[in-house]
Formats: structure tokens, sequence, C-alpha cells
């Protein structure tokens, strides 16, 4: 069993009512986040410190990769997109936290692009059916064959930071974020969960328990306005 959080875009009070209401509720469960920790709303830099702080594990999403590429690799693709993607109120929130910018950045670099549960798949944006042309195989039983694939192509529109096409069935619950819903979407076709409700847009940040392949519960906290005004 294991709790994973949505899309949590700089909405580190939000960020930190929802994990309270995990730990009451599942003391014991490791506890995931989908991605995009920065950028939109107001405190980014506290996020990502009580992210690596509680040892909450995450697949980084494009935005995280923005704000790496911007600082280590400047002339690059990422870095060029993040100054019209919400790079403004990161920036504004380590204005004090210089010090941090290089410790943070290194730690989203440094964890990687999906998890291969026994639960459940996850990734930010999620695994495009694209895939499923260029492989002949059966993703139930050998997941970490698209290994190579996600991580070279992880830069591309279809690639597991940015894709918006219909996802694979990989066999297992696979959970993403990356592409807003009002509410948790199940895309029954490709046995897939959609768990960014917009936190850094005033609805809420929401998580799910997923045991098996199954949503066991779910829990969410309405976004502190501390996070966005």
């Amino acid at each position: 069993m294991v709790a994973v959080i949505g899309d949590v875009h700089g909405c580190f009070y939000t960020l930190v009512e929802l994990y309270n209401k995990i730990r009451d509720k599942y003391n014991n469960i490791p506890v995931y986040c989908i991605g995009d920790l920065v950028d939109r709303g107001n405190n980014s830099y506290e996020t990502v410190k009580f992210i690596i702080s509680e040892n909450i594990l995450f697949t980084p999403g494009n935005h995280d990769y923005m704000f790496y590429h911007f600082f280590k690799d400047p002339t690059s693709v990422f870095a060029r997109s993040w100054v019209f993607n919400g790079s403004e109120t990161t920036l504004t929130s380590y204005e004090n936290h210089e010090e941090a910018v290089f410790k943070h950045i290194e730690h989203i670099k440094s964890t990687p692009l999906y998890f291969n549960l026994p639960d459940c798949f996850l990734s930010h944006a999620g695994i495009s059916s694209h895939y499923k042309k260029l492989l002949n195989i059966d993703f139930a039983k050998n997941l970490d064959s698209l290994s190579d694939y996600i991580y070279n192509d992880y830069k591309t529109d279809r690639g597991v930071l940015w894709t918006r096409d219909s996802l694979l069935d990989l066999g297992k619950l696979q959970i993403v974020g990356h592409t807003k819903h009002q509410e948790i979407t199940l895309d029954e076709n490709a046995n897939a969960v959609y768990i960014d409700t917009g936190a850094c847009v005033g609805n809420k940040l929401s998580a799910v328990i997923i045991k098996d392949s199954q949503i066991a519960d779910v829990l969410e906290s309405k976004t502190n306005l501390n996070d966005i005004i």
C-alpha cells in the first residue's frame, strides 16, 4: 500500500495539510509525489525543502526539470521554456535561499523518471500509447523494458514529462499528474488515474491510497489561499 500526492506546484501549506491527513490515517505507508513540485504557487522553496526533509519520494515533473535546466543548461529547450511557464514565483521563493538552489535541483535530477511499484506504476505525465507501436512485448510482465525509451524520449512531446496522449495500459494501475482535472479521474481504457486536481489554480491537492492496483482511499485538501494569493 502506498500514498501518491498530485502536482503540488508550490502550494506548501496545502501540501503540509494533506500530508498530515495521510500520516494521521496511514502512519507507516510510503508516500510518493507525482512531480511538479515547483512553479505557479508562491512557495516552491518551502515545498521542495519539505519533500526532502520528510523523505517523500517523487518522480520529477516537467516544471521541476525546467527549474533544473535553467541553472545547469540555460540554452536548453527546458531552460528557455521555463521563462514562459511559471518561473517567476519559483525564483521569488528562492530569493532569500540562494544557498538551497543547487542542493534542491541536484536532488530533483537524482530522482527517477518513474517508479514501477508492486501496487502501481508512477510517472509524471504517463506512458504514451505511442510506445505500443514500438515494442511487441507483454508490458504487464516486462515493464522495465520500457526504461530505455522513457529515458531517451523524455524531452519530446510524447515523453514521460510532457505527454498529453492517451496512455498505454500497462497491466497495472498507472498514476499520473500533469493534466489537470477538477476531480481525480480514472481512464478505464488506459487503467490510469489522473490526480492533478489544480491546487495551484485554487481547487485542491489530492492523494490516492493504492493497494494491489486499486484505489483504496482518496484524501484531499482545499487549496490554502496563502499558497496562491
